[in-house]
């Protein structure tokens, strides 16, 4: 039945936190053309209004478009986010029915040539705009140049044509990956079959195998149920004694959506292609750094050779030493394997049974402690106090922690869900600082989604040390959405930040993992409460480093992937996009790819999100990363006082001051300097200490 006007309500809003529950497929379906409606009716009135004498001024121009940018965002933002965490047929039918008409209509706000020409004259009085205004502006004008506001018109729509599809293949991508993760599995029968394995893992196993019918399935006796998802995935590679177990896991889960996806691997590299070139750019590389900070393919090329060539010598060493401990020559399922084995004889280290010592509320609490302690705030649940789109998510709000003001909120959507949930862990925006049209304060709102190991039983949810960094990570970038001052909604938080910097906050909160005094707080045991020991702790730190080439090498393999792809690849130069894939691993893997290996049907980051050209972003932003932490080491982690202040330099430099200025400038406020890589490579091991 389709819903009334006055029911699209809630669609329609476009401010405050979204009830979610009543944003049903059909809602979806009447209320989004009725926002483009309108939408489209503001932005002829804008244009109207620019046409007509007087000066182009900030005020006439920018709030009533941020205004137009922040409808839609709120709207269809709220449709995407549940397509994310929410999957179902019914709303993906709904989202697609609308996604072209919402592309159409952000191709159309793109390319308005008065409000180009209103931003060009903006942009030409430079001295009446504050640094922060002057960035957005110049912002703008090249995001619009890149939207093809340059174009003419018979290209300008075969332009907007490719638009479209690229974003309805995309979705399709992301889709399939979805649905090729959930339809494989594996039942187990016989203790046989998971020898090697720890109860945590069997828990995990049996629970999945009674969600599937199997009611009387228990952790001792079986069933277990075998999936693709991370937490059975990741520790059944790494514990399971069965080697053609392993094996048939892995095989199933490197050709994912390899069917469902070859076809739109070539497709979108075409398209995205053909779009550099109406753009009149060489290759679609060069039109992803035109908004970043790296200077050109070249540079990106240098700094993942600067990484290759240490990382692939410490990735050879790396695997003689787990052959010389297995035995024999290894594969691929055996890495995970061996290297636990390694783990475990190197450092009396069982990753696994350190899982009791990290449940996620105790996790949490050592987080949010540790954000009181460096950024000076408070973070507190707040249950009952906003709508939620399924029974795992939490809200939490955010505060000073010296005044008590209101600075943010965020939820936190920690577990996987199997077939409903894409896989991964990102942050996104539900609500950005900014002034609203009556000029209140409207104070930013994060999303903040992992897929960590779920509670079972009456255990909650036993996190690996993995688990805890990707929490980390992830709620570095929502510390950078929530602690900006910027009210410039452009500038605020992480919009306007070079994609290649965004990833500063996130993996700079992944070194406190590794501080003493935080992994006392974030660890114990969820039974008993001890601390995590002295010893345990010691050899988790010796660890830190362990397999780092290899890591950083499978990190450059991606990348150069990405990139190359994106700046070479051409259906012209005879080979398909998985042959280059094989031709970069000859210099950046150290056992070759199997034939059935297609990753790149699965690499959602570059063919369904924006990391296309991009994916280097977090080797580059690292070096950012491990430098500023460098700060907080030079200034001495066992002096509070330092710490501290360190701390709140960074708040109000990294996390407060957002895309209001480039990010070199924001780093050398921090630092004093600008950024070195030395830091990087010694904490990856790569150099000595």
């Amino acid at each position: 039945m389709s819903q009334t006007p006055s029911s699209s309500a809630e669609l329609l809003r476009g401010e405050g936190l979204p009830n979610f529950g009543a944003i049903t497929p059909d809602l979806v379906r009447s209320a989004i053309p009725l926002l483009l409606a309108e939408l489209e009716q503001r932005l002829e009135d804008i244009e109207n209004d620019l046409l007509q004498a007087g000066p182009i001024t900030w005020e006439r121009l920018m709030p009533p478009l941020q205004q137009i940018g922040e409808r839609l965002r709120w709207s269809w933002g709220v449709v995407g986010h549940l397509l994310g965490v929410c999957n179902t047929k019914e709303l993906r039918e709904a989202h697609q029915s609308q996604q072209a008409a919402v592309v159409r209509f952000s191709s159309r706000l793109g390319q308005s040539q008065p409000i180009y020409t209103a931003i060009e004259q903006l942009a030409a009085q430079f001295n009446q705009l504050d640094g922060c205004q002057r960035r957005i502006v110049e912002q703008e004008k090249l995001e619009m140049q890149l939207r093809g506001v340059g174009l003419e018109a018979e290209t300008q729509q075969r332009f907007n044509q490719i638009s479209e599809e690229l974003s309805a293949l995309s979705t399709r991508f992301s889709n399939n990956v979805l649905d090729a993760t959930a339809a494989w599995e594996l039942l187990l029968d016989s203790p046989e079959q998971v020898a090697g394995c720890p109860n945590s893992l069997l828990e995990l196993l049996a629970d999945a195998a009674r969600n599937k019918g199997h009611e009387a399935a228990n952790c001792e006796n079986g069933p277990w149920l075998l999936g693709l998802d991370h937490p059975r995935y990741g520790p059944f590679l790494r514990f399971a004694d069965r080697r053609d177990l392993r094996e048939q896991a892995y095989r199933g889960f490197i050709s994912r959506a390899a069917e469902a996806n070859s076809d739109l691997v070539g497709e979108i590299l075409k398209l995205r292609q053909e779009k550099a070139n109406l753009l009149g750019y060489g290759n679609w590389a060069e039109v992803s750094l035109a908004s970043k900070m790296a200077p050109s393919v070249a540079a990106v090329e240098q700094l993942l050779e600067d990484l290759r060539a240490p990382s692939i010598r410490a990735a050879n060493n790396e695997l003689k030493d787990l052959e010389a401990l297995a035995g024999g020559a290894l594969q691929p399922w055996d890495l995970s394997y061996w290297a636990e084995k390694q783990r475990q004889r190197l450092f009396d280290l069982d990753s696994e049974a350190l899982r009791p010592y990290f449940p996620l509320p105790q996790v949490l609490d050592g987080l949010f402690g540790l954000c009181q302690r460096l950024f000076g705030i408070h973070i507190t649940a707040a249950a009952g106090e906003a709508p939620l789109w399924h029974s795992d998510v939490s809200f939490f709000r955010v505060s000073d922690a010296n005044s008590g003001q209101p600075l943010a909120a965020f939820y936190l959507d920690p577990f996987s869900r199997l077939g409903s949930k894409r896989g991964g862990a990102w942050m996104d925006e539900c609500l950005g600082r900014q002034r609203n049209s009556k000029g209140d304060l409207v104070l930013p709102v994060a999303y903040l989604i992992c897929n960590q190991t779920p509670p079972v039983g009456e255990a909650p949810s036993l996190m690996s040390f993995d688990e805890v960094e990707t929490l980390f990570h992830e709620f570095g970038h929502g510390l950078q959405h929530m602690l900006t001052t910027v009210e410039q909604p452009e500038a605020a938080g992480i919009n306007g930040v070079e994609w290649d910097a965004v990833e500063l906050p996130s993996q700079f909160m992944e070194n406190w993992c590794y501080d003493g005094t935080t992994l006392d707080a974030i660890s114990r045991h969820w039974k008993s409460g001890e601390a995590l020991p002295q010893s345990e702790r010691e050899k988790l730190l010796q660890a830190r480093t362990f397999m780092n080439g290899s890591a950083t090498l499978r990190q450059v393999h991606l990348a150069l992937t990405d990139l190359r792809l994106h700046a070479t690849w051409r259906p012209e130069v005879g080979i398909n996009p998985e042959e280059l894939r094989r031709q970069v691993a000859e210099t950046t893997t150290v056992i070759p790819l199997l034939d059935e290996d297609a990753l790149l049907c699965s690499f959602g980051h570059i063919f369904a999100g924006g990391y296309s050209a991009g994916y280097y972003s977090y080797k580059w932003a690292e070096v950012l990363s491990a430098d500023a932490f460098a700060a907080f080491e030079d200034a001495g982690l066992d002096d509070e006082q330092a710490v501290q202040d360190t701390g709140r330099r960074f708040r109000e430099t990294v996390l407060s001051l957002g895309g209001s200025e480039a990010p070199a400038q924001v780093f050398e406020r921090f630092r004093g300097r600008g950024p070195s890589a030395d830091a990087l490579l010694r904490h990856s091991g790569l150099i000595a200490a």
